[in-house]
């Protein structure tokens, strides 16, 4: 039976130009291809957790606009429970414009629009959902204050909770503690600490000062060299798998989403951050933030071929 995961984030349409090299300031670039693609970090982890095999939940805010209807029809084409995702009547659906390079690497320009109106009531009507969940999945591209109503109603109902803290921002220890996982980034990680992670020493002492602050589990992603995690048993670095990337955009979404479905299946961790690894390898070969969320059958293949 597949797990019931409650994902609680952003929606967005992804407007993509994918540039031989990024412009610099006033600088026009040509040559470009353009995408239009469904995105937003919430999303795009519900997306990959529902290819990769569970029931989710996705508890978000849209527009009524063309891109808000556009963005609940591809939710239900994944299977995705939609009936917390709620429309703003004067507010349009959230809108990235995302450069792409010929390296793969991307600069993004976030205009929240309805993910700013969803609040912590909204998320309150969702309890009993939560409370079902083997687990919640959260980012930061919402209200803060929603992300903290968020996770002390799961924890309350003893659900376990990954926060990917992205985009980077302060959080208190008081909201850290009640995180199971959490899931930054090099750059969110050292914002969060202070330290500068250019050393395996400090990706180490990064991690230990985050779970120090009451987080069970950290896990930070370093791109093309894996990740890192932390845990009371635990400290140790797990490779990514190499391949040819063509858009970075959403892998860090696809790792969540599917580490998530992966824990809420009952894998070990390592095995669980091995299949995230493998699918967000799989994500960099292809373009887009949605589009890219690998099902699956392929995520099991890839492994297998490894």
């Amino acid at each position: 039976m597949k797990p019931l995961i409650t994902v609680i984030g952003s929606s967005n349409v992804d407007l993509i130009v994918k540039l031989p090299r990024f412009p610099k300031p006033g600088e026009t670039v040509l040559g470009g291809q353009f995408y239009k693609a469904q995105g937003g970090k919430g999303a795009n982890q519900a997306v990959a957790a529902a290819r990769a095999g569970a029931n989710v939940c996705f508890i978000s805010r849209v527009g009524n606009d063309d891109f808000g209807k556009s963005t609940l029809l591809s939710y239900s084409k994944d299977g995705i429970t939609i009936d917390h995702v709620s429309v703003d009547n004067t507010i349009p659906t959230g809108v990235a414009v995302i450069y792409v390079d010929a390296h793969g690497e991307n600069t993004i320009g976030l205009a929240e629009g309805a993910n700013a109106t969803l609040t912590p009531e909204q998320v309150r009507r969702a309890a009993s959902v939560i409370s079902l969940s083997k687990l919640l999945l959260l980012q930061l591209e919402i209200p803060f204050e929603t992300v903290k109503e968020s996770i002390l109603l799961a924890r309350k109902a003893n659900v376990p909770v990954i926060l990917n803290p992205a985009p980077a921002q302060p959080i208190d220890s008081e909201i850290l503690k009640n995180v199971s996982i959490l899931t930054p980034n090099e750059i969110e990680a050292e914002f969060l600490t202070g330290i500068s992670l250019t050393t395996d020493d400090a990706i180490k002492h990064a991690a230990q000062q985050l779970r120090s602050r009451g987080v069970h589990t950290v896990i930070i992603t370093l791109g093309s060299r894996g990740v890192y995690v932390s845990t009371e048993r635990e400290n140790l670095f797990v490779p990514s798998f190499q391949v040819e990337a063509a858009d970075t955009t959403a892998a860090g979404d696809v790792f969540n989403g599917t580490l998530a479905v992966a824990i809420a299946e009952g894998k070990k961790l390592i095995d669980a951050i091995r299949f995230a690894n493998a699918a967000a390898a799989l994500s960099v070969t292809k373009l887009g933030a949605q589009t890219s969320a690998p099902r699956r059958e392929e995520i099991d293949e890839f492994l297998f071929s490894q």
